[in-house]
């Protein structure tokens, strides 16, 4: 008749894939009929029971125990498999070797300073505590982990924001990142696509289509199942839109997600849409507008989606072909604003609605419906096209198209802001118009350019004059003067705000926040790992440099304990 034994073992942990080998070793020892090796919670004793495995020794078992039970043909043959445990977990051991294992994340880091990524695989209970550790070394975070709580993870991704780190994950578990595969990753060839997925197995599908249409893969950026709920927002998403806008090897980027947030979805298709690159979009359940919108292309299905990103990438240009994305232009740290001082209202509104294409938020005393209005129309907020000729700037003074004193004044205001980069303004000229508006506009656009200049600063002035050869300031004049005085001059609305556009889309920032350094995709990866082996071993199959992390729980698993050191570290 056979026999059930169990063997609990207080606090110990070893990685889950260790636990399935032993299990199965277990299993292959001769008389064991079926064996069983999990930590020791409630649900994992019910699969137990369901089984047959569920010894009564086992109901006393805690979750952060460890339970090993065998069912064999007799008490000496379950004995004896129980008795082979460590042998059998010596030798599995045996199989990654590394002369020394740290203990902790910091002697990690210390042991391969050039790692930028640390993987996490343990389970979710710990897992927020040891990516902090890891963004608090500065480290960015591929979190494999699951079952970590929601509010831990909104937590933490908006410490990486404010850091300049990823957190692709909780639950993330696929990425390719320059030529390395994180967690489960096909091996796929190099090439113009970068995707963004918020589905691990929809990124593999999608990579490994890509590899079979004879295209490849810049870097594949994953961001866990609840990054576009309406609670995270997309964090790592934006994220990662943001670096494939900015690398130079990405020539289409390719965007996938579980049913994202309706809200969120339109959030970071509005973000797409300033990547000034082809975006595919295959959002699974999300009622696209069109099959095209501008830049977006959108897919009903993810072989779709990977063919459309190939066909694109053949007609996009090669990086050394591709136009830049603005003139290099020697801005000083922290200028990256846009100020607009238009005489014309329709000018001002035509700016408004060619710069979504380009910048995030752009405020305005006279914005579009639903945009940001300035508190005060005297002071600019972030990017600014202020029209001076509404009626809270005409009360009791001439229209700016005939006194230009009011936008002369603002002018050099905005010259003197270290924020300030770029500024915009309208010539207008014609009958009743300023007799010669460039006399006095081109000596302010000096002025103007020489105070930031004395402030250490570049200041770009882009103007757009409206008249013909005909009108009586002389067109060609005016144009002479202003370009004289240091001004970019267009006769196109459209061309004068698409080339600011170009200027500042490399600047823009709406959060504030520092951006993810693109060195983080760009240099040879290096990472430490934390949780399962198999994931280092992936690496060193790769060729990436990586350090294994001897992880064990804090406090033995002990909640109380972790409390207390949590407490105490937080001091």
């Amino acid at each position: 008749m056979s026999i059930v034994k169990a063997e609990i073992r207080p606090g110990a942990y070893f990685d889950s894939v260790v636990l399935m080998q032993l299990q199965r070793a277990l299993a292959d020892l001769p008389g064991v009929e079926d064996a069983g090796v999990v930590m020791g919670t409630e649900a994992n004793k019910e699969l137990l029971e369901q089984s047959g495995l569920l010894a009564p020794a086992i109901q006393a078992a805690k979750a952060d125990d460890l339970v090993i039970v065998v069912r064999a043909q007799d008490e000496a043959t379950a004995e004896e498999a129980l008795a082979q445990v460590d042998q059998l977990l010596t030798r599995r051991r045996s199989t990654l070797q590394q002369a020394y294992r740290p203990k902790s994340l910091a002697g990690a880091a210390e042991m391969l300073p050039d790692a930028r990524w640390v993987l996490i695989s343990v389970p979710g209970r710990y897992a927020a505590g040891v990516a902090r550790d890891a963004l608090n070394l500065g480290k960015n975070v591929f979190l494999y982990s699951d079952n970590v709580p929601l509010n831990d993870e909104i937590g933490l991704k908006e410490q990486a924001k404010a850091q300049g780190l990823l957190v692709m994950g909780p639950d993330c578990g696929t990425a390719l990142v320059n030529g390395v595969g994180l967690g489960f990753a096909n091996r796929v060839r190099r090439g113009p696509i970068g995707v963004v997925g918020a589905s691990g197995t929809g990124l593999q599908l999608v990579t490994a289509r890509i590899h079979q249409l004879g295209s490849g893969i810049t870097h594949g950026l994953g961001t866990g199942g609840r990054d576009l709920s309406e609670a995270v927002g997309a964090i790592t998403a934006r994220q990662g839109l943001d670096l494939l806008c900015r690398d130079p090897e990405t020539r289409v980027i390719l965007l996938i997600s579980k049913p994202p947030s309706p809200a969120v979805a339109e959030s970071l298709l509005r973000l797409a849409r300033l990547t000034g690159k082809p975006v595919v979009v295959n959002f699974i359940g999300y009622q696209a507008p069109a099959a095209q919108e501008g830049n977006l292309r959108f897919a009903a299905t993810l072989d779709q989606a990977a063919a459309l990103a190939v066909q694109l990438a053949e007609q996009a240009p090669g990086p050394a072909e591709a136009p830049a994305s603005s003139p290099s232009l020697p801005f000083a740290p922290g200028q990256r604003y846009l100020r607009g001082l238009f005489s014309g209202g329709t000018l001002a509104y035509e700016a408004l609605l060619i710069l979504q294409d380009y910048l995030g938020t752009v405020h305005s005393n006279a914005p579009l419906p639903g945009g940001p209005k300035l508190e005060n129309p005297h002071e600019s907020q972030g990017h600014t096209i202020v029209d001076l000729g509404e009626d809270e700037f005409t009360v009791g003074r001439l229209h700016p198209m005939l006194d230009n004193d009011l936008r002369i004044r603002r002018l050099l205001q905005e010259a003197e802001d270290p924020e300030t980069a770029v500024l915009l303004l309208d010539v207008v000229l014609g009958y009743g118009a300023h007799p010669d508006p460039a006399s006095e506009l081109a000596p302010a656009i000096a002025e103007a350019r020489s105070r930031a200049q004395a402030g250490g600063r570049h200041l770009e002035v882009v103007a757009v004059v409206v008249g013909t050869d005909e009108d009586p300031q002389d067109r060609e004049a005016q144009i002479q003067r202003l370009t004289e005085a240091g001004a970019r001059v267009e006769s196109s609305n459209e061309a004068a705000v698409r080339a600011v556009g170009e200027l500042l889309r490399p600047l823009d920032n709406p959060s504030g926040l520092p951006p993810v350094d693109l060195a983080v995709l760009q240099e040879p990866l290096a990472a430490i790992n934390v949780g399962l082996e198999s994931f280092t071993e992936s690496l060193l199959a790769q060729e990436a440099p990586v350090i294994h992390v001897d992880w064990k729980p804090p406090a033995g698993g002990n909640e109380r304990l972790m409390g207390i050191l949590a407490k105490m570290k937080g001091k």
